[in-house]
């Protein structure tokens, strides 16, 4: 039986880890608490918190039953802010395969960043090489063949002695450090392609992740269709068709799009939104 591989890279500066167990305890609590208020849209937002959560973060750790906890307060807020900015995170995959046939091709290189919804990078993950038998190699497409053959990852993936499975639960364990369960969703360029991989070969990892997707691919085509004279700008790929590579790429390429495309965010008191082309709402 394999054990769980722990991943657990030197964390980037300002970044807070959940190795004490507190921590980690506290961080559980703001997630949950999130999704028991869920998500404002806006303005105040009322905050439910039931039995003893509830009654934990308001009294403080180890404080009296009795009175009003301030450090409960402050370590319940600042629990539930980390969740909720957590919670935010993305979770970029990107695959190199041995084809697209789903049935038959095989996953033979991955790689994984998280960033923040600001689209700044806040860890890296494995960049794993996987093992395929050679009669697979032998029986890629002539583009496969080309490609992977040019970036050295056919070789590589021959040296490697790395199986899927594992590579599954390096993952896991990574993203299971850095993000809350069934809250995050995948990120990459037409990560549909990924994903379908994914679903077939790593069902916990995707288990762990939101079901929703963020394709940069999709941004792309929305741009070169309605702003074509920005699209023109866009930064263009290395095409190394390296996973980690390929990864940074298209977070490059959602930035650029979000700091030129993208409207900038308006005064939300006079902001404007109108409803089936009649009614007008005001966003407060």
């Amino acid at each position: 039986m394999l054990g769980l591989v722990v991943w657990a890279p030197a964390p980037p500066r300002g970044f807070a880890t959940f190795s004490d167990h507190r921590a980690c305890a506290r961080a559980r609590a703001g997630w949950e608490a999130a999704r028991l208020r869920g998500w404002g849209r806006g303005g105040s937002r009322r905050v439910m918190l039931g039995g003893s959560l509830g009654s934990r973060l308001l009294r403080g750790v180890g404080g009296s039953r009795g009175r009003f906890g301030s450090r409960g307060v402050r370590e319940g807020g600042a629990a539930m802010a980390a969740g909720e900015s957590m919670a935010q995170r993305m979770v970029w995959v990107d695959l190199e395969m041995t084809g697209l046939d789903i049935e038959k091709d095989q996953i033979i290189e991955m790689a994984c960043l998280i960033t923040d919804s600001d689209l700044n990078i806040l860890a890296e993950g494995p960049n794993l090489i996987i093992k395929q038998p050679d009669e697979l190699l032998d029986s890629m497409s002539d583009w496969c063949k080309e490609h992977h053959g040019k970036s050295g990852l056919t070789k590589a993936v021959k040296e490697s002695t790395m199986t899927l499975q594992q590579a599954e639960y390096e993952f896991l364990s990574f993203v299971r450090q850095q993000t809350p369960p069934g809250l995050c969703p995948l990120a990459g360029n037409s990560v549909h392609a990924d994903k379908k991989f994914l679903d077939k070969y790593m069902p916990q990892f995707m288990k762990h992740l939101h079901y929703r997707i963020i394709d940069v691919s999709t941004v792309k085509e929305l741009c070169r269709r309605w702003y074509p004279e920005e699209y023109e700008f866009a930064p263009k790929k290395a095409a190394s068709h390296r996973a980690l590579d390929d990864i940074s790429e298209s977070i490059k390429e959602l930035q650029f799009y979000r700091n030129n495309i993208f409207k900038k965010k308006t005064d939300e008191k006079k902001r404007k939104i109108i409803e089936n082309g009649e009614n007008e709402k005001t966003v407060s």
